[in-house]
């Protein structure tokens, strides 16, 4: 008895492969959302490993024979080098942390400009207007950009050049207690 040959275009394709892409061309000749389409190669289907013998990657599924790395839910933490000191740890250390370190909240010049000429600018004003999100930090003034309203800034530290701008433009400066 004859073996019964497939003649539809479906089965000549193997496992995993696409139906090219059709072309590209409408009526008019441009891509709608009804004819869009991956470019030809670059989609690839998922290889399910350990599925039986006829799929490639049957029995071992790609783990080798034995040994640590063949088994179930392996994994080695982040660095581990095999038992030898991992280079994250041969490395010299550096620096400290300095415990009486102050962090500022930084405020420039230039932002200060949205307040009207003759406000007094105070560290509440700035968290309310949202330029400051820590509260807790103590607030530095810093002299990027210009100045162009006389104002009257209360912070806790300002830089020389904000110093220099604040009284050019006619403003005063006031360092708070921190």
């Amino acid at each position: 008895m004859a073996k019964k040959v497939s003649r539809s275009p479906k089965g000549t394709r193997k496992r995993g492969q696409h139906k090219p892409a059709a072309p590209a061309s409408s009526a008019r000749g441009s891509f709608t959302l009804a004819n869009l389409h991956p470019p030809a190669g670059s989609r690839k289907r998922k290889v399910r490993v350990g599925r039986g013998m006829g799929s490639k990657l049957g029995k071992t599924a790609g783990s080798g024979n034995k040994g640590q790395k063949s088994r179930r839910g392996y994994s080695r933490r982040r660095g581990f080098e095999g038992g030898q000191m991992p280079l994250h740890r041969r490395m010299p250390k550096r620096g400290f942390h300095n415990p009486f370190g102050v962090t500022y909240s930084v405020v420039n010049l230039a932002e200060l400009n949205v307040f009207p000429a003759g406000e007094t600018v105070t560290p509440e004003l700035l968290r309310a207007h949202g330029f400051v999100r820590r509260a807790a930090d103590p607030i530095k003034v810093l002299g990027d950009g210009e100045l162009t309203n006389k104002l009257a800034i209360h912070a806790h530290a300002f830089s020389a050049s904000a110093k220099e701008k604040i009284t050019k433009a006619g403003g005063t400066f006031e360092v708070m207690a921190q």
